[in-house]
């Protein structure tokens, strides 16, 4: 009842807030200074900074100081991305309070992300993401694809919480935020060279400039490639490659400085060998005959993995991925006051992939994954700002998406009769078309010097169009078993309401510190179940949405000098209705149906707190980290097995992907020289307390507490042209676990997958 009063006052206050502000008296006390807006200007293009580095963001659709917003909020500049040694996006994995970035489920180009402990459990494409993905505020609504490589990127913002008011998709986690550069007037480009070990050999460039007064363009391209870090020493194959080509072009033309419209188009594609894992329980086969216990097919070797795999898949079946996209953004300041801006897309997602998810030679969970997603979204916001104690943004968001799959599942290992081996095939096709449709309003109003008081609100209303259909094949002497169809959900629509709201109020003590509180409301719509393969599963496969509120208390702090800077935010969430795919086996013995239902099982409840910062020394020297608490569990766990099975119980007791502690700190400096020249050296050092791979846990889907450490030296030419990198990352060999694949139902799979090991390189820029 008190969220449904927060959500009504915050309508009614939408419109009285407009009007009230704008009547208010103007001369009130001006906003205070931003200290971090000082610059001072560089003597040469090496200078050592005097003063940290002022940091705008457009977390709120909206350019804005990051120190005084009351939003969790971290980002990082190109710069700062090198020196985290980042190539793709699971490289921010440590850098960020409450993340967890990595390669996700076996694929090459997906990404498992959470943020607070909220993501996507499961990474079928029926499942939507917790966290959303934005490039240049186009939202990617699949996490595969969405391991990107950041090759033009301006900056990446990462937003911690529900974004349930102003982005363009509900999420219950937070959104990652990336903003590729746009086209300068002045013609600049760069071309940039990396050679590493494992085969490491990459190629970038970027290039930009203005044709005329009114246009002006862009464009960059990545290749990037190793020989992979996994290899079969049976067959000498190799995985856990890399092989991708990405380009990104850019139009803009801008004929007044009341309005810019920006043309964008993006292409990636990838084509790997198989991403391997190690299984961590023994696999078993399991026997129709009647009281025959499983038979034993493998048992994990003792010991650190060594990063040698086998698999059923001969060398020719892999991952390939072809991703791209045109997007027009066009910006219109109508007046002083009042700016419109809209944002059009089309993207074309088409994947293929074979997965090994026992990550053996056996076959028993050997997937075939092919889709072909389009996806097409408008947005319109219209933005105010009266100069003065009030700004505003209002918009409409629209979203269709289409994602026809087929894919098959090989597991001719899995059944035996008796001793006969019997052969299994199940093919899948299904269709799922998404439309979203929004509508939202934002306002800050500073009520009183000091003091502002934020209110948004969105309308979502989502409807889901699906059809799947299965079927099971069984070898000799099973034929008869065999059910073609299995499961059929036909043709079913299903629709979902959500209201978001978000409210917080904040105080600017004075010039060096602010101080926050806020609520803020996230959603993330129900499904149709992709794994059903029971006529009972298929008669009933809807899921509902996801609920969370996250109430946070927040301080940003800078000293006077500019040179020490801190944030702190500490947070509850009530999470609901949480979208648990688990596993579990039903049927005689004679014809076992393997089930995955997809529960809202569980709700829970997390509390935190988070502390970045960074601060300048001496003369060159510059130390940052960041330090996350996060106390996340279950208030409840319905899950079936666990009632019928008490051996069971303990089988709930983590959530997944919410260590408990996470930090990093992070050290440099510069070293410059008479000529003008300038070498830096660092290092980092992060750590990861123990965390839970799967929703069900698994004692070898738990990767214990670890730290990783990378160090790398950058020398800087006096002409600011030149710039030599090299660095090694993981410098200690750690060997550690990044995700897991739980179907414990087949076989018996437990299957890790593990990050890389110490590797380095080199590279050179040239810049003009």
């Amino acid at each position: 009842m008190q969220r449904h009063l927060l959500g009504l006052a915050i309508a009614c206050a939408l419109g009285a807030f407009t009007q009230s502000a704008i009547a208010a008296d103007h001369a009130a006390a001006p906003e205070v200074a931003a200290a971090a807006d000082q610059e001072s200007a560089p003597a040469s293009p090496n200078a050592q900074p005097t003063e940290l580095e002022a940091i705008k963001v457009t977390a709120r659709r909206r350019s804005e100081n990051i120190e005084k917003i009351p939003v969790a909020v971290s980002a990082f500049s190109e710069e700062d991305l090198k020196d985290l040694q980042v190539e793709n996006l699971d490289g921010l994995q440590g850098a960020v309070p409450g993340l967890n970035v990595v390669q996700g489920r076996g694929s090459s180009n997906s990404a498992n992300i959470f943020i607070r402990g909220i993501g996507q459990p499961d990474a079928l494409q029926t499942f939507d993401p917790g966290v959303g993905m934005y490039v240049d505020d186009v939202y990617y609504s699949r996490i595969q694809g969405a391991l990107l490589g950041l090759f033009d990127v301006d900056h990446v913002e990462v937003l911690r919480g529900p974004q349930g008011t102003l982005y363009g998709k509900n999420s219950t986690g937070g959104a990652i935020k990336i903003v590729t550069k746009d086209p300068s007037d002045a013609t600049t480009g760069s071309a940039e060279l990396t050679l590493g070990n494992y085969g490491r050999a990459e190629g970038r460039f970027y290039l930009a400039g203005a044709f005329n007064d009114m246009w002006s363009a862009s464009i960059a391209g990545a290749i990037t490639g190793n020989d992979g870090y996994v290899k079969d020493v049976t067959t000498g194959n190799r995985y856990n490659d890399d092989d991708s080509k990405a380009f990104r072009a850019k139009l803009q033309f801008k004929p007044s400085e009341s309005f810019k419209a920006t043309l964008a188009l993006d292409y990636i594609n990838q084509s790997t060998a198989l991403t391997l894992g190690a299984p961590t329980a023994p696999l078993f086969a399991t026997n129709l005959s009647p009281g025959t216990p499983p038979t034993l097919l493998y048992t994990p070797p003792g010991g650190t993995w060594d990063f040698h795999a086998r698999t059923s898949f001969g060398p020719d079946k892999g991952q390939d991925l072809e991703h791209k996209g045109v997007s027009l953004s066009m910006d219109w300041q109508i007046s002083e006051a009042w700016k419109f801006k809209s944002i059009s897309a089309y993207r074309w997602l088409d994947s293929d992939a074979y997965i090994d998810i026992d990550a053996s030679q056996f076959e028993l969970g050997d997937v075939l994954v092919d889709f072909n997603q389009k996806q097409a979204s408008q947005e319109l916001q219209l933005q105010y700002d009266n100069g003065s104690n009030l700004q505003a943004v209002y918009g409409l968001y629209w979203m269709r998406e289409m994602l026809p799959s087929h894919q098959e599942a090989y597991a001719d290992n899995l059944l035996l009769l008796g001793t006969l081996p019997i052969g299994f095939l199940r093919t899948i096709d299904d269709r799922q078309t998404t439309t979203s449709s929004a509508a939202f309003a934002h306002l800050s109003w500073e009520f009183a010097p000091t003091w502002t008081l934020a209110a948004g609100l969105r309308y979502t209303h989502e409807t889901k169009d699906y059809w799947r259909t299965t079927s099971a094949f069984f070898g000799a002497p099973l034929q008869a078993a065999s059910q073609d169809p299995q499961a059929v959900i036909p043709p079913t629509s299903h629709g979902w309401n959500a209201l978001t709201p978000s409210l917080s109020l904040q105080k600017q003590f004075n010039e060096q510190l602010m101080g926050y509180v806020s609520a803020n409301r996230g959603f993330k719509s129900g499904g149709f179940n992709g794994r059903a393969n029971s006529a009972a599963e298929a008669a009933n496969p809807i899921f509902n949405p996801e609920y969370v509120w996250t109430y946070e208390l927040g301080l940003k702090m800078r000293s006077a000098d500019n040179r020490l800077q801190a944030n702190v935010a500490a947070f509850h969430s009530n999470y609901r209705d949480f979208q648990a795919r688990v596993s579990a086996v039903s049927g005689d013995p004679a014809n076992p149906v393997f089930s995955f239902p997809v529960l809202n099982a569980a709700s829970l409840k997390m509390d935190g707190i988070e502390i970045e910062g960074a601060a300048l020394f001496g003369e060159g020297t510059r130390l940052s980290g960041q330090l996350s608490w996060l106390n996340a569990r279950y208030d409840k766990f319905v899950d079936p097995r666990v009632q019928m099975f008490p051996t069971l119980a303990s089988l709930h007791d983590h959530v997944p992907f919410s260590p408990e502690f996470t930090a990093r700190v992070a050290l440099a400096h510069t070293f410059g020289f008479g000529s003008g020249a300038a070498l830096t050296l660092g290092g980092d050092v992060s750590y990861r307390d123990d965390t839970w791979l799967s929703v069900d846990n698994r004692p070898g889907l738990m990767q214990p507490s670890f730290a990783l450490v990378g160090l790398f030296g950058v020398f800087d030419s006096a002409d600011g042209h030149w710039q030599i990198r090299a660095g090694v990352r993981n410098l200690t060999d750690k060997v550690y676990k990044t995700d897991g694949q739980e179907f414990s139902s087949v076989g018996n799979i437990q299957t890790a997958y593990f990050g890389w090991p110490r590797n380095y390189y080199i590279s050179a820029r040239y810049s003009f």
